[in-house]
């Protein structure tokens, strides 16, 4: 991706330094042993708070990096070219946390900030995972107080949270559709009386990553748990999840640039019938194919940032990103992987493991069914449908 001032080609130099010293030779060990020791994660919160990566997305009146949307898309592409595992530990707090106010931002804000704190963003249920109105976590008031039934899961994170951001229903509203559900964000400390966490399912996908089941049994919380406004906890959500989503997509770009990398190699040196394979139209076009993908994906997050930037991105925007960026990625790594033939799922060398990480991008944070129900629907709305 192109680099447009002196001040972009230092970060993203400070960026790819820092990820090959500290996190690249550790990818094999995590993948292996599919943990990052508490050691190596707290080395890499240290360093990254050293360069100036660490909250690198905050705005610097509250003592982040400050920077912006674009600069954040190109340190987001280079993260995405390793295990979410590893470069999740360079936090970058939620900008909900941005909602908070009174005794909440000494309390939740500047510590997550400064590295004191860690969050968990908890929206996805056990049979709620892609219908999030299908929500049954709820709090219902109790005096001034709400008292929080429900649980969560697939919710991620590096590390054990200090406290969770989490979705539930406080009511029902009427709308022009009918009855809909209000839903309120909850700042949960974790040890909160009722407020059970623990280890979820073990994904093949980035290893070592962790996924995390909470449950929340008469939760009691007061009036200054909830981030934001009461019944305005979609629209936090939304906030999210819509630049979140182009961070999905930025990064599967840095991915597939990676492996387009190993398979290029390959295909130059790896030779069969006394010539290279990248030689043989089979193998050669799909590493044409993999570069019009790459390329049109990287365009497609830059369109999308501008959008962002200037306040006119729309969700369809968001949903064409995701879908696009993932499903080349896919497309990428699949190719990769016939390219280097049988040792393409050999565990020495790393095109399997980028193969099986790829694959949880069509699903985490909306799949690509759900994008393109978006899409769909922002196309036929305006004719009534």
């Amino acid at each position: 991706m192109s680099v447009d001032t002196h001040e972009t080609e230092l970060m993203l130099r400070t960026v790819r330094s820092f990820m090959e010293a500290e996190i690249f030779p550790h990818e094999d060990l995590v993948d292996r042993t599919a943990n990052v020791p508490e050691e190596l994660g707290r080395q890499i919160e240290a360093r990254a708070k050293e360069v100036g990566l660490y909250a690198a997305n905050m705005p610097e009146r509250v003592g982040g990096g400050g920077l912006s949307m674009k600069a954040m898309s190109l340190i987001e592409r280079e993260y995405g070219k390793t295990s979410h595992a590893l470069h999740s530990w360079i936090a970058r707090p939620t900008e909900l946390l941005l909602a908070c106010v009174g005794d909440q931002i000494d309390r939740y804000l500047m510590p997550a900030v400064r590295g004191e704190k860690r969050e968990l963003f908890a929206l996805t249920e056990p049979e709620a995972g892609s219908d999030a109105m299908g929500m049954k976590s709820n709090a219902r008031r109790d005096g001034a107080d709400w008292i929080l039934n429900g649980s969560k899961h697939f919710i991620s994170a590096p590390r054990l949270a200090d406290f969770a951001i989490v979705f539930a229903v406080t009511g029902m509203d009427e709308t022009k559709r009918g009855p809909r559900k209000r839903v309120t964000a909850f700042l949960v400390d974790t040890g909160t009386p009722g407020f059970e966490i623990r280890e979820g399912n073990k994904s093949a996908s980035y290893r070592g990553y962790k996924t995390y089941q909470l449950s929340f049994t008469d939760v009691r919380l007061g009036p200054g748990q909830i981030l934001g406004e009461e019944g305005r906890g979609f629209e936090l959500a939304g906030q999210w999840l819509g630049m979140g989503r182009v961070w999905v997509g930025t990064s599967c770009c840095g991915k597939a640039e990676r492996i387009m990398a190993l398979a290029t190699e390959w295909a130059a040196n790896r030779r069969q019938f006394g010539q290279p394979i990248g030689q043989f139209q089979a193998t050669g076009f799909k590493l044409a194919d993999m570069a019009i993908g790459l390329r049109t994906a990287d365009l497609l997050v830059a369109d999308a940032v501008t959008r962002a930037e200037e306040g006119r991105l729309t969700d369809a925007d968001v949903s064409m990103v995701k879908v696009y960026c993932s499903e080349m990625l896919n497309r990428t790594a699949d190719d990769a992987v016939q390219i280097f033939g049988g040792m393409g799922l050999m565990e020495e060398l790393p095109i399997q493991r980028l193969w099986r990480d790829s694959r949880l991008e069509r699903i985490w944070d909306g799949t690509s069914e759900i994008q393109r129900h978006i899409i769909t629907r922002s196309i036929l709305r305006p004719f009534g449908a």
